[in-house]
């Protein structure tokens, strides 16, 4: 039954339809362990429409929670309702009591994130990815000189990347002036102490790469054709001192073997 447990449990807290961003209804259910050993354990379970939190179940508290008119009125009968409470315990008895190794495995689970620092030229910005990192939670900061930058930075969602890793990215803009050195500060469990990556206001990597393999190609080109000219160039030598040689040659004949004219 544990199997079947855990695949319930997958489906119940992570698959959540979503139809339009205007207009959809989700339910999440998250078990939270407060201790090493997984001993003591609040479940929260959390109902949402057009993206508004609507109504929440704790179990520490044991009670419903309204956060709208509606739904104040309606969870004070299933405060009062026996068999609510059974339901809750029930749910997390087997979502979370009875899957404690599965999670206990995922909780092992951890990877150290790829960090990535690009500039953008449209529109003008700076862009600090954290890619492949696992758990989910994780810290991009953006530093000018040293102090913490607040005003015209952005953060994307923290994505999915497949196989339990996530990604997120952060931009700055626009890009900094000449002398501000501008640094990502990235914090995540894995991570013993902050990774700072600085900015490098010279041409992008991509463009560095392309100027370096046109060089190359430039300078092997120019070998070649230096190489082939200097061969031709001592082969063309040998044969024309050669020729000049043959042609200038002198040959001296005695005036006694000269033959008289007419003789021939």
């Amino acid at each position: 039954m544990d199997i079947h447990n855990y695949i319930f449990f997958v489906v119940f807290s992570l698959f959540s339809p979503v139809f339009t961003d205007e207009d959809y209804a989700q339910v999440t259910a998250c078990c939270t362990f407060k201790d090493p050993g997984f001993k003591d354990i609040e479940y929260i379970l959390s109902g949402r429409f057009n993206k508004k939190l609507i109504g929440q179940y704790n179990s520490t508290r044991g009670n419903w929670t309204g956060f709208t008119a509606a739904s104040i009125e309606l969870l004070k009968s299933w405060n009062t309702d026996p068999f609510d409470a059974m339901e809750r315990a029930f749910e997390k008895n087997i979502l979370c009591a009875n899957n404690i190794k599965y999670i206990q495995k995922l909780d092992n689970i951890t990877s150290l994130p790829t960090i990535k620092l690009n500039s953008v030229k449209h529109p003008s910005m700076l862009v600090c990815s954290a890619y492949n990192f696992y758990p989910k939670q994780i810290r991009l900061t953006w530093l000018r000189n040293g102090q913490e930058v607040t005003s015209s930075v952005s953060f994307s969602e923290v994505l999915p990347d497949g196989d339990f890793y996530y990604q997120i990215h952060s931009y700055l803009e626009p890009i900094p002036t000449p002398g501000e050195q501008i640094t990502c500060m990235v914090e995540h469990f894995t991570l013993s102490e902050p990774v700072y990556l600085v900015w490098d206001p010279s041409l992008p990597a991509p463009e560095k790469i392309k100027i370096a393999v046109g060089l190359s190609g430039l300078i092997l080109g120019f070998l070649m054709l230096s190489s082939g000219f200097i061969y031709y160039k001592k082969k063309s030598k040998a044969h024309i001192n050669l020729c000049q040689a043959f042609l200038t040659r002198r040959v001296l004949v005695p005036l006694e073997d000269v033959p008289e004219v007419g003789a021939i």
